[in-house]
This record gives structure tokens, C-alpha cells and sequence, in this order.
């Protein structure tokens, strides 16, 4: 999200600004709360109708639905797929961070290379933003649970092997694999609505915390894009027009220009693509390519990628004080559990512009600013 702030008017508010999002957005394992608990039917409804559920009840503006993926309603979503147990995962846990890698960064705008299309992107220089990471909470976790025995049975009869059981899969066009692409949209359309939710309320924060109005916020949707999902789209292969599925696990969409599932302000320059680091380092914004399209199904990475283990860098943080080093880096930080930091520190992550140049090199996306965080909450 982007806003009108400017980070050197704001600077010394920044810790209260982080400490508002955390009471303002549950975070952590199971936190739930952040608005009131729906019923299993308001659930149902939320899987079929995502973000626009959220804006239908004064999440957002409308025209957020505009700047998201699938504007935010994945064609397909089957709610009577979804077990009651992940409904009753999901009651209270809307508008929630979660846990793990997801997070909410305070960004300064550092660094711009295509000026051009920063600014089509209301990116500038100095310019303060907010990036969400998250999900679909414990109700897509459980989905995907409920999933993995089911397809285990569905590998025995159609004599499919994997290496790993995470891998577990069945023909698209198998009673399981229908099943699972109904259950997997309704999740990603609960897991837009959580974002929308958390958006709005992290508007409500800043607008309280500094005392000014929404306009003068201006913290407004640049995009959402989602990975960790499959998406039947059509594709140029051999010269053809192909319906394929394509599986974005570890990648995010990099449409390029043109394409016409991409906002009308955004069609003739490609997709807005957002590329987390970790909370010492930073983050990209890209833009897709037409070599995206070409060669990777309009794909590019979604991230810095581990180069540490949560247990290994769980041990490499003993005795350290990571609030205090977060701080002399410039970034306030606050974080629910005892490990949450420890498991997310900086080193624990590839340096993400090492991985950003490889994308912007091959063409696939290109970079478009840079964002230095000053200020997270983790789960």
C-alpha cells in the first residue's frame, strides 16, 4: 500500500505507529479477534465472495477490488468443499497476521529505477509504505490437511508417486482434484478478505496515531497478488493458446504488458509485482515483462528464500538482543511469541536484491523500487 506520508515528517512516530498495528492486528499462532466472530453461514460467504465481502462491510473502497488479483474473487470456490473444521478455524481469525514468515512492514520508498513507471504506480522517493504478507490463516491450513489424505488415496488408485507427501496430488479432473481446486479458491478467497480487512485496519491505525485524516494519509491499495496457489490460465505453448494449470508454489503472477486480466491504469505497463526481503534488509517492487509470459507463464519468485532453518537460526539468536539490533538498523519491530523474530531475523534469509537482479537480469521482472523497512510486527 502507499501512502502520502512523507517518512521525515513522521520519523520519530514511527515506534508509536508500529506499536498501534500490533494491538490494532492480532498476530501469532491462532490469534483471532481483530474484528468480531462470524458465524459458519458469514464464513461461507466470505469463501465465496473474498475481498468484496470486506469492502461490502467498510473494509476499503471498491476500487481496490481493481488492483487485485482475480479482483480478489477466485472463480470456482466451492465453500460446501471446506470442512466445518476449517470454518471453525476461520470464525474469529479474519483480519489476523498470523504467524511464521508472514508480517506487516513499515517501508520508506528508497530507491526508484524506473521513474516512469513509479510513478504510474504512485511510488515516490521518500514516501512512506505499508506491506501485508499473509494468508488464509488456520482455515486454508486446514484444507490443506484435510487434502493431503484424500489424495494420498487418489496417488494409490491412479498409481501417481512423489518423493514427499506435501506433494500429494490427482488429476484435475478426478472427484479429488475438483474437490481440492473448489477448496483451495474458497481459501484464497478468504485469505484476500483477511488481507482487505488488515489493510483498512492498518489505515484506521496510522489515521489515529498521527491524527490525520484519511486524505492525508492516503494509504491506498497499490496491489495484491497471491502465491502458494493453482490457477487454471491460458498460455501461449508451441505456438497455441493452452488452458493450463499453473502452480505457483514459491512464485507469484508477473503478468506482462497488455494483458487483459490486469487494471485498466495498469494494462499498458504490467502487473505491480511485490517482492518481500526480510525485515533488516528490504523489499522490490517489480513490474511484469513480456518474457515473463514467454517463459516462466507470467511467473516470477515471491521472495528472498531461506538460507537458514527456523531451528538453525533459532540457535544463532541466543544471548542476542534482536529488538535492539532491528533498532540500530532502523527498524522498530514488535512481535508476538518468543522464537517469532529469532526464526525471521535478517540472516536467516538470502540477501533479496541478490535474487531481485537475477529476475531483473533475465527480463522475467523488472525492478522498479526499492523499500527499506523502518518499522514490522510478526507473528
Amino acid at each position: 500500500m502507499k501512502t502520502r506520508l512523507v517518512f521525515e515528517d513522521v520519523r520519530t512516530w514511527i515506534p508509536d505507529l508500529v506499536q498501534a498495528l500490533f494491538r490494532a492486528i492480532p498476530t501469532g499462532v491462532g490469534a483471532k479477534g481483530a474484528i468480531a466472530k462470524l458465524s459458519a453461514k458469514e464464513v461461507r460467504r466470505v469463501l465465496e465472495r473474498g475481498a468484496e465481502w470486506a469492502i461490502e462491510r467498510g473494509y476499503g473502497e471498491p476500487a481496490d477490488l481493481e488492483r487485485t488479483e482475480e479482483a480478489g474473487r477466485l472463480a470456482g470456490a466451492e465453500p460446501d468443499s471446506v470442512s466445518d473444521a476449517a470454518i471453525e478455524r476461520g470464525e474469529a481469525q479474519l483480519g489476523t497476521l498470523g504467524s511464521g514468515n508472514h508480517f506487516l512492514e513499515i517501508d520508506v520508498v528508497e530507491e526508484i529505477y524506473l521513474p516512469d513507471v513509479a510513478a504510474r504506480f504512485g511510488l515516490e522517493r521518500g514516501r512512506l509504505a505499508l506491506l501485508i504478507h499473509s494468508g488464509s490463516r488456520g482455515l486454508g491450513y486446514q484444507v490443506c490437511d484435510d487434502s493431503l489424505s484424500v489424495m494420498g488415496k487418489a496417488m494409490e488408485r491412479h498409481r501417481i508417486q512423489v518423493p514427499d507427501r506435501q506433494l500429494a496430488c490427482a488429476p484435475l479432473r478426478s472427484s479429488e482434484g475438483r474437490s481440492y481446486l473448489g477448496a483451495m479458491a474458497a481459501a484464497a478467497n478468504f485469505a484476500w478478505a483477511n488481507r482487505q480487512v488488515m489493510m483498512s485496519l492498518a489505515a484506521r491505525a496510522c489515521e489515529q496515531v498521527l491524527g490525520l485524516s484519511p486524505r492525508d494519509v492516503g494509504l491506498s491499495l497499490l496491489y495484491d497478488v497471491c502465491h502458494n496457489v493453482a490457477k487454471l490460465e491460458s498460455h501461449r505453448i508451441d505456438g497455441r493458446t493452452e488452458r493450463v494449470c499453473v502452480h505457483r508454489k514459491g512464485a507469484t503472477r508477473a503478468f506482462g504488458p497488455g494483458h487483459a486480466e490486469l487494471p485498466a491504469e495498469y494494462r499498458d505497463i504490467g502487473q505491480p509485482v511485490l517482492i518481500p526481503g526480510d525485515m533488516g534488509r528490504g523489499s522490490y517492487v517489480l513490474v511484469g515483462t513480456e518474457r515473463a509470459m514467454e517463459e516462466t507463464f507470467g511467473s516470477t519468485c515471491h521472495g528472498a528464500g531461506r538460507v537458514l532453518s527456523r531451528a538453525r537460526a533459532k540457535k544463532a539468536a541466543r544471548g542476542r538482543d534482536l529488538v535492539e539490533e532491528l533498532r540500530r538498523l532502523g527498524v522498530a519491530a514488535m512481535a508476538h511469541g518468543r522464537f517469532a523474530l529469532a526464526e525471521e531475523m535478517p540472516e536467516a534469509y538470502k540477501d533479496v536484491t541478490e535474487v531481485v537482479d537475477v529476475m531483473d537480469g533475465a527480463e522475467i521482472s523488472s525492478r522498479v523500487a526499492k523499500l527499506r523497512p523502518v518499522g514490522v510486527i510478526k507473528g
